[in-house]
């Protein structure tokens, strides 16, 4: 895997983990330790999200970061191009 992969997949892993524990919250709303491990994961995947986006563009067609001077998206390769 290069760079960019390995970091897509760090952010599909800790996107996927901070679902898990924001579905455990909706039936466990004052458990406060899986709130913890629910902000420590939200905030670790809006780092991640942030770094892939500085780097290599924006990760949605909306909701640019204040950062991005073109529509670098369209320069990329579409998910079916990429090799694997």
């Amino acid at each position: 895997m290069n760079d960019r992969q390995t970091l897509m997949r760090q952010i599909q892993e800790v996107e996927f983990t901070a679902i898990e524990w924001q579905l455990y919250l909706d039936t466990h709303r004052y458990d406060q330790r899986a709130l913890m491990e629910y902000n420590a994961y939200a905030n670790q995947l809006a780092m991640l999200k942030q770094q892939y986006e500085m780097l290599y563009g924006p990760l949605l067609n909306f909701g640019f970061s204040p950062n991005c001077d073109s529509w670098r998206w369209l320069d990329s390769p579409w998910p079916w191009e990429e090799k694997f």
